[in-house]
């Protein structure tokens, strides 16, 4: 047994054998760090394995995209990043973090359902990808995906796909009180040891579907957890009505007069 609040990597094994996972293994597991994804790289660098994954407590330097810092309570969050080298194109990386997004988000969505077989009563928010990276709940964010790429020369030698899922938060500071939730506060339970195999196991899954050049599948699956879609919603410069996430991983926006507008990256704001 660990000590309470500390990950669980012996027990995180048991699950990973259990169904019979290349990924997270071999497992860096630590009380604290800076950011597992700054570790995932550094260690690619030097000839990390496919799978090897990182995960940890707390993270002193944790952030998402462009830059922004990712608030995790100590022992309340699961906070990991793994070694993908697959033969991913360049092109790819837009797809391969809303892949990362439903795996995410599968997971969550299966322990919650869990808890409403429990308590049949209970009506859970339904679980959906935010584009271009987070997993909400209703309207709160639950998790969110950061990927990045390490090059050699003009091609992708990897990726580290680093995720954090909010798991027994019950207090965030004010900025954030009325835009996060965690699967605690939406009535679900899970360990991290139990959601880091799972998650694993559907990005796994979705990845080899990526590979095999099987986007409609995936597509299919977006389609139906798209937050955003239908939606008034403005991304830089673009403003209109969300109409989906094409093959090549870009938000789609209806705008006035009808012409749809895909756009490749941004920041989204809901509009009224």
């Amino acid at each position: 047994m660990t000590p309470s609040g500390l990950f669980d990597a012996a027990r995180f094994e048991r699950l990973r054998r259990e169904r019979s996972l290349a990924l997270g293994t071999p497992l860096v597991c630590t009380a604290t760090t800076g950011s597992t994804s700054d570790d995932a790289l550094a260690a690619a660098r030097v000839g990390a394995p496919h799978g090897m994954t990182f995960v940890t407590d707390y993270q002193s330097a944790g952030r998402g995209r462009r830059g922004r810092s990712w608030i995790a309570p100590a022992g309340e969050c699961l906070l990991f990043s793994v070694v993908l080298k697959l033969p991913f194109d360049l092109e790819a990386l837009p797809v391969i973090s809303l892949v990362a997004g439903l795996a995410a988000r599968a997971t969550i969505a299966h322990h919650l359902a869990e808890r409403s077989e429990r308590s049949p009563s209970s009506r859970t928010a339904a679980v959906g990808v935010k584009w271009p990276n987070d997993v909400w709940v209703g309207d709160r964010k639950i998790a969110g995906v950061l990927v990045e790429a390490q090059m050699n020369g003009a091609a992708l030698a990897c990726v580290v796909v680093g995720i954090g899922v909010n798991v027994t938060v019950t207090h965030f500071p004010n900025t954030l009180g009325t835009t996060a939730t965690s699967l605690s506060l939406e009535g679900g339970a899970a360990s991290r040891e139990e959601l880091l195999a799972d998650v694993l196991l559907g990005l796994e899954r979705r990845s080899h579907l990526l590979l095999r050049g099987d986007r409609a599948a995936l597509l299919d699956e977006l389609r139906a957890h798209d937050v955003l879609l239908g939606r008034r919603v403005r991304v830089e410069a673009v403003t209109g009505v969300a109409a989906g996430i094409d093959e090549e991983g870009r938000l789609c926006v209806r705008v006035e007069g009808g012409t749809v507008t895909p756009v490749r990256t941004g920041t989204v704001e809901l509009l009224p």
